[in-house]
C-alpha cells in the first residue's frame, strides 16, 4: 500500500527542516563570535592588528584609565605580568606598553594569550596595532621575555566609559601549535 502523496510532501518537509535546523545550530556557534569579534560585542576583541584612520585626532579634552590584568589558565607553569599595571590615556593617543612572561615550567612550551576587555562596549574601541597575543608564543626552558602591546582607544568611543580594562588569560597551547616558525619578532628576549 502507497502512502498518500501528502504524507510525502510532509515527511520531505520535516526532513528538509531538521536539515535546516541541525545546520543552523551546526553554524551558530562561529557566527556568533564573529559577530562578536568584528562589532566588540561581549569583550571580545579583535585579534588581529589594525591601522590608525588617516587623520585621527587625539582628543586632549578626555581622559581614560587603562587597567591591566593577567591570569594563567590551568595551573600554568608561568609568570606572566604587565610591566605597568595602569595609566591614563587620551582617545587617539597611541601608547606602547611591556607585559613580562617567564616559563617556570622546567620545559619547552607553546603559549597563547587571549584578551578579554571591559567595558564590553569598550572592546570595539581598543585597537591594537601591535601586540603579542596576535600569535602563539614559543618559549625555551626558563625563557624571559618582554612582549608588546601597542594601542590606541578610538575617539569615537563613547564619553560615558572612563575606565577600561584590558585582561590576558595565558594558556598552555602545546596540542594546539600552528604550523609556523617559532615567531619572536616584536618581542625583546631577556
Amino acid at each position: 500500500m502507497n502512502p498518500p502523496r501528502s504524507h510525502k510532501r510532509l515527511t520531505l518537509i520535516l526532513v528538509c527542516g531538521v536539515i535546516f535546523m541541525f545546520g543552523f545550530c551546526y553554524m551558530l556557534v562561529p557566527l556568533y563570535q564573529l559577530i562578536c569579534q568584528k562589532e566588540g560585542i561581549n569583550g571580545k576583541a579583535a585579534n588581529y592588528a589594525v591601522t590608525a584612520a588617516p587623520g585621527m585626532k587625539v582628543d586632549t579634552s578626555r581622559v581614560i584609565k587603562i587597567t591591566f590584568s593577567t591570569t594563567l589558565h590551568g595551573g600554568l607553569k608561568f609568570k606572566f605580568i604587565p610591566l605597568q599595571h595602569s595609566f591614563n590615556i587620551h582617545p587617539g593617543e597611541g601608547k606602547l606598553v611591556y607585559f613580562y612572561a617567564e616559563n617556570q615550567s622546567g620545559k619547552e612550551m607553546t603559549v597563547q594569550a587571549v584578551p578579554s576587555i571591559t567595558p564590553s562596549d569598550a572592546a570595539r574601541f581598543l585597537k591594537k596595532t601591535e601586540c603579542f597575543c596576535f600569535t602563539q608564543q614559543y618559549f625555551f626552558k626558563n625563557e624571559k621575555a618582554d612582549m608588546p602591546v601597542y594601542f590606541f582607544i578610538d575617539p569615537a568611543v563613547s564619553k560615558d566609559i572612563k575606565e577600561v580594562t584590558l585582561s590576558y588569560t595565558m594558556f598552555d597551547a602545546g596540542g594546539f601549535i600552528k604550523k609556523q616558525e617559532h615567531f619572536t619578532k616584536g618581542r625583546i628576549d631577556l
